[in-house]
């Protein structure tokens, strides 16, 4: 039965509360409010009437000591003003919220310092499981002690070699050597890559990492993702055969050196370059802002490929050819991977690699003269 006990005004709502207001018990009350066990379809409709009246919130701190879980998930992202970024981390909340769970975020800027302290930050606040696009492939440790610890990691975009986790990537490789293939089919020999790959430079000169002098440091640890691309460039170069695949190769690290200066550099050779393959979407921007800056049109002097399908890409004209990735599908993969794990499948760790689109649009023509 009901009381004439009311609830002390500026007191935050309780169980009790609510049953009191619905007239049914505590144990009751607390079912129905958590959906589980024994309550009939009317008490249920009371209890959450009488919640919704007094502004109930559910303690989700102390449901976490009792569950064990908190149902919400850490996402560790490298840039959020990039649009792949942007739109994986809209494919992670999309798919979380789905699954009843929630999202904190946290942005690196490509810096492991930054990634360390956002582990850190995540696990403090007892999140069930991480989702992480590493800055580094070496410096992880951080990633495998939150492995360690039980706290279910599932690397997003990138590989951590020796990391005993999930991991949901497109096969870069293989597009970028598609990419490259293309280029090659309408003419062009004189061909280019541009790459940021990571946050620290190497100690050595950049021909240890098989670049050339006046090209960019290459960076000590760089992410996978680069890695792979520059590899199917690489490929794609040598099955035309081009022996020299790094003439026209330059990589930088992220916030020390800019696209566009790279790109300057290339189109100033007294042989530059007559297509650039730009890694993603940012870099890309930096090769095109290059190409006015030179006086060069795009096809007519100069033709450009990117990953990433942006809504510039799109609107620039000519539009822009590129390698389109399914950047929310990405993201929920990643999320169906975590919860899988929290919820304690055991199986081996899985490397899930979804296809890209190549989207032929307006910015490839045959080499000026040809």
């Amino acid at each position: 039965m009901t009381t004439n006990r009311r609830k002390p005004a500026g007191r935050p709502a309780t169980i009790p509360d609510v049953a009191r207001e619905a007239g049914v018990s505590r144990s009751t009350a607390s079912r129905a409010l958590a959906d589980y066990g024994s309550v009939s379809p009317d008490a249920r409709e009371r209890v959450r009437a009488a919640a919704e009246k007094l502004g109930y919130r559910p303690n989700l701190l102390a449901r976490s000591m009792i569950t064990g879980r908190t149902h919400t998930l850490g996402a560790i992202v490298a840039d959020i003003q990039n649009p792949f970024f942007a739109g994986v981390t809209r494919g992670i909340t999309d798919a979380a919220r789905a699954a009843g769970y929630q999202v904190l975020l946290a942005n690196t800027d490509e810096d492991v310092a930054a990634e360390r302290a956002a582990v850190k930050m995540l696990r403090d606040k007892h999140v069930d499981g991480l989702i992480v696009a590493p800055a580094a492939t070496a410096e992880t440790g951080h990633l495998a002690a939150a492995h360690a610890a039980g706290c279910p990691v599932v690397l997003l975009d990138r590989q951590v070699p020796g990391l005993p986790a999930d991991s949901v990537t497109v096969d870069n490789h293989g597009a970028a050597q598609d990419a490259v293939r293309r280029l090659l089919a309408a003419g062009h020999r004189r061909i280019a890559l541009v790459s940021l790959l990571g946050s620290a430079p190497a100690g050595g000169p950049a021909e240890a990492a098989g670049t050339p002098a006046d090209a960019a440091a290459v960076p000590a640890d760089p992410v996978s993702t680069g890695l792979e691309r520059i590899e199917g460039y690489r490929a794609a170069l040598r099955e035309a055969g081009i022996t020299d695949t790094d003439a026209y190769l330059r990589t930088g690290t992220f916030h020390r050196e800019d696209p566009a200066d790279l790109t300057a550099g290339l189109l100033s050779l007294p042989e530059p370059p007559t297509a650039v393959f730009a890694t993603d979407s940012m870099i890309a921007l930096g090769v095109l802002s290059a190409a006015r800056d030179h006086g060069l049109r795009v096809p007519d002097d100069l033709s450009v490929v990117t990953f990433d399908d942006t809504d510039w890409a799109r609107a620039v004209r000519p539009r822009i050819s590129v390698v389109a990735q399914p950047v929310q599908e990405l993201g929920a993969r990643a999320v169906q991977s975590l919860i899988t794990r929290i919820e304690g499948t055991t199986h081996a760790p899985e490397h899930l690699v979804l296809d890209t689109e190549f989207l032929d649009r307006e910015s490839i023509a045959p080499p000026p003269g040809a």
